[in-house]
């Protein structure tokens, strides 16, 4: 994401939110940047920007929020289903 703006780059982010529905996490891998400065662009920067965009991207990410212990409970599940019992 080199070469454009802050601006720019918070309402590519947040358009990719919203669209795929996606975690600041896999928004921040996808983008090859970090976890906080996708937040920081999309909660705080965006608010200046776009505060209608802005709104868009807090219902999802408030969605992500409130599912977030599920998704761990997955991921804890997954790891240790692989795992071979007794051993």
């Amino acid at each position: 994401m080199r070469g454009i703006s802050i601006e720019e780059r918070a309402c590519i982010l947040a358009h990719y939110i919203i669209e795929s529905k996606d975690t600041v996490r896999g928004a921040a891998k996808k983008y090859g940047i970090s976890k906080s400065t996708v937040h920081k662009d999309v909660s705080e920067r965006l608010l200046k920007i776009n505060p209608a965009l802005a709104a868009e991207v807090r219902v999802i990410l408030d969605e992500n929020k409130a599912e977030r212990h599920i998704r761990g409970g997955m991921a804890t599940k997954e790891k240790y289903s692989h795992k071979e019992l007794g051993a």
